[in-house]
């Protein structure tokens, strides 16, 4: 007689398939519960991508509190189908809420945003005193 070694790996797989997807169509909540966002730097300030599909710019808050720029959202919908025997009756709330801390370099009052094609675009102005100086020749006397 041999003795096998059982590889476990395989059953918590299978049972992470199987119970992983919302049977009734929904989304994957914890995955998707915060946007994915691109930070980029150029020399006039900080360039912020969020990716939200399906929203609407009025579902968003925008807001700077001491140096501390946050951004969310709150959708509830309700939809009800009543049917010969039936009636259903859905409710969806999402909800989700990133905070930035700003570099001291970021020019809080004239932050600027936009929404567009599911991407949430914020443009973060550095300060006059961070904007990188035009070089100039030093004249020797």
């Amino acid at each position: 007689m041999s003795i096998v070694k059982r590889n476990n790996v395989l059953f918590p797989s299978i049972m992470n398939d199987f119970f992983a997807p919302d049977w009734f169509g929904g989304v994957d909540k914890v995955r998707a519960t915060l946007p994915a966002v691109n930070i980029k730097e150029d020399e006039k300030g900080f360039h912020l991508e969020l990716s939200i599909p399906g929203g609407k710019k009025e579902d968003f808050n925008i807001e700077v509190d001491n140096d501390t720029l946050t951004i969310s959202n709150e959708v509830k919908n309700e939809t009800e189908t009543k049917e010969e025997k039936y009636t259903r009756r859905e409710f969806s709330y999402a909800t989700f809420k990133r905070a930035f801390v700003l570099p001291e370099t970021v020019d809080g009052t004239k932050i600027d945003a936009s929404y567009e094609a599911g991407i949430l675009r914020l443009v973060l102005p550095k300060k006059e005193e961070a904007l990188p100086k035009p070089k100039r020749l030093i004249e020797i006397k």
